[in-house]
């Protein structure tokens, strides 16, 4: 199969609490019985770990789980991006040990993260299963079947290693472990980091075009060597499942993680091993690395790893190889995404460059490389953000008039704070809009828009002769509004989109609310109540539309004549004379405080629906 591109376009993490230093860790984890541990300092030492993070709080409480702390990195990935939640096409998720045996963490995450109907794919493992899910991510990308793919993993190793679990079991009566478990307590910790896949490297960022995933295993050469659900008594295993109830299975100390420290050396020399494979196939060449980032479990690791790599005639620099074991502590899986998310904040990179990632397992051994290249952004970033301001009235020194300035006044901050979160605002805000998106705007608006001086001729029809002024002023802005949609539809087709298409669009949900609404609401006798919807709607006209489209031009560089729907509103000739005839309307010695009190809540109403059928965008 012929594979196109994919980049990984934003890198996002989640570390629990503060951090953890090597005096604090069982204020955390606890001591069993009250007892310090024997082998911890020496552990410490080899590991060269100074801090970590937990998800534990002091008193062995969980603060996160699994699937939580991956929903918050997803987040953390999202927020500087043109993806939404509702558009994630892929969730990857991989755990040492999720929070269930059943269902797959994806689908924990999946409704964790509140992503919408997606495809799922659960990866376990130890600490390659990282890895794992981020190849099937890419490969679905690569392949042209998904237009995104979420990839994220998460660990919670500390739940496993508080002392409440140990001290019910027969072999640490003592107040001490086993060192196949001891071991584990003093090297994990917890956290979770995530990516986005896309086909396109990102606008504003810079992303990573993945070159290759390499993925082996060797659980066919070797006896498990990282485990959790039996023991290993002279050859005899039992699974955790087999004992009587889970409480014989617990004391047996079944459920405990363990590494076998006679056989974790093994690891290092597979990775070279791979290393070095990968080189004579031609896709590692070590003079053109810029970082490695090596996923080695302790700093003892490290130099055995290097002395190994010389021995072959390889040296990397020392200025080459970027680790936060140190500080962030061993996440398992997740290392290498919080890895690379701390390289991109740390290191001024540069397009072209080269990042190797090396991860080796020990569950049964396994090993995972996958290189990068630096890819620059492909836009400048710019924020389009504006302070957020009511509308400016003239006080008239009226009582009814001024309460319905200041209620207003709150709806339109409401409204406009409430339109800063739709997806398809957002975008425009953040520099991220897309043409195929401003198209599905100007899609979804037109068949609003359309029906616009219809509900107004509507409403003038309805309101009696004594009310001559307002009934003229409903008159005036149907006539203005008239030809604005023929406006938006010669955007849509200088865009490059059908004239016939547009011309048959369905409303959606939201439109067809709106529209529904403003009809009723035209159809009754003296529909004064309808200046709250023009103070909507002709508000975002003369306040909105023509940042957004200034903003969008910018972004896209279009011409003229494909924002001109957009920009017209905010033209002295346009929506000014709209809203100056609202103002007079509502300074009206005809208004009373129960026509007022209406307008606000028809405000509302319109506030709502506006925003709902901008949210809808892209759904229909």
């Amino acid at each position: 199969m012929s594979l196109q591109k994919a980049y990984i376009t934003a890198i996002g993490k989640f570390l629990p609490g503060e951090p953890i230093g090597n005096e604090q860790i069982e204020e955390v984890i606890g001591k069993i019985h009250g007892k310090p541990s024997r082998t911890k300092d020496r552990m410490l030492r080899q590991n060269g770990i100074q801090f970590r993070h937990y998800a534990l709080n002091r008193n062995q409480e969980a603060q996160y789980s699994v699937s939580n702390m991956a929903a918050l990195a997803i987040e953390d990935c999202l927020k500087n991006t043109a993806i939404t939640k509702k558009e994630v096409d892929l969730l990857a998720t991989a755990s040492t040990q999720g929070d269930l045996p059943v269902p797959g963490l994806a689908s924990m995450v999946q409704a964790e993260a509140g992503l919408d109907t997606c495809e799922i794919a659960t990866l376990h493992g130890v600490c390659g299963s990282g890895m794992m899910a981020m190849k099937y991510a890419w490969l679905q990308i690569a392949g042209g079947l998904k237009n995104n793919a979420m990839v994220c993993a998460s660990e919670f190793a500390s739940r496993m290693f508080k002392s409440a679990r140990f001290e019910r079991q027969e072999e640490a009566k003592d107040g001490n472990l086993p060192l196949e478990t001891d071991f584990l307590r003093w090297m994990l910790s917890d956290g979770a980091g995530s990516a986005l896949i896309q086909p396109q490297p990102s606008l504003q960022g810079i992303s990573f075009e993945i070159e290759y995933i390499d993925i082996k295993s060797y659980a066919g050469q070797f006896d498990v060597c990282m485990f959790s659900g039996m023991n290993k008594n002279n050859g005899h295993r039992k699974s955790w499942l087999d004992y009587g109830d889970f409480q014989q299975a617990d004391a047996a100390g079944a459920i405990n993680l363990k590494q076998d420290l006679k056989l974790v050396n093994n690891i290092v020399k597979l990775g070279v091993q791979r290393f070095f494979e990968l080189m004579d196939e031609g896709k590692i060449q070590p003079e053109k690395i810029d970082y490695l980032l090596c996923h080695y479990s302790s700093h003892f690791f490290k130099g055995q790893i290097l002395e190994l790599l010389e021995k072959g005639g390889l040296h990397i620099s020392e200025e080459k190889w970027f680790t936060n074991l140190y500080t962030k502590g061993n996440t398992g899986c997740a290392s290498i995404f919080i890895m690379l998310e701390e390289l991109v904040r740390e290191k001024n990179l540069k397009p072209g460059q080269k990042i190797l990632c090396m991860v080796p397992e020990s569950g049964r051994f396994l090993t995972a490389f996958m290189m990068l290249t630096v890819v620059a952004p492909q836009r400048p970033a710019k924020n389009y953000y504006t302070e957020i301001s009511a509308p400016h009235f003239e006080t008239s020194g009226k009582p009814v008039q001024e309460w319905l300035v200041r209620q207003l006044t709150q709806v339109w901050i409401d409204f406009e704070t409430r339109l800063n979160k739709v997806p398809v605002i957002d975008k425009i805000n953040r520099g991220l809009l897309t043409r195929e998106e401003y198209m599905d705007m100007l899609y979804n608006i037109r068949q609003q828009v359309v029906d616009g001086s219809q509900w107004i001729a509507r409403a003038a029809s309805h309101v009696s002769m004594e009310y001559f002024e307002v009934r003229s002023s409903f008159i005036r802005h149907s006539s203005d509004e008239h030809r604005d949609y023929q406006m938006l539809e010669k955007n849509y087709v200088n865009m490059g989109g059908s004239l016939e298409d547009i011309r048959k669009g369905e409303k959606n949900v939201g439109s067809e609310a709106l529209s529904a609404y403003m009809f009723h609401r035209a159809s009754r006798q003296d529909p004064f109540d309808l200046l709250g919807g023009m103070f909507i709607i002709e508000g975002l006209g003369n306040r909105l539309a023509g940042k957004w489209g200034r903003a969008i031009k910018e972004q896209l560089n279009l011409a003229e004549n494909q924002v001109s729907f957009l920009i017209y509103h905010e033209s002295s000739d346009a929506d000014d004379n709209h809203f100056e005839r609202f103002e007079k309307a509502i300074q009206s010695d005809l208004l009373t405080k129960q026509m007022a009190e209406r307008i606000v809540k028809t405000a509302k109403v319109v506030a709502r629906l506006y925003v709902m059928q901008l949210e809808e965008i892209g759904k229909f």
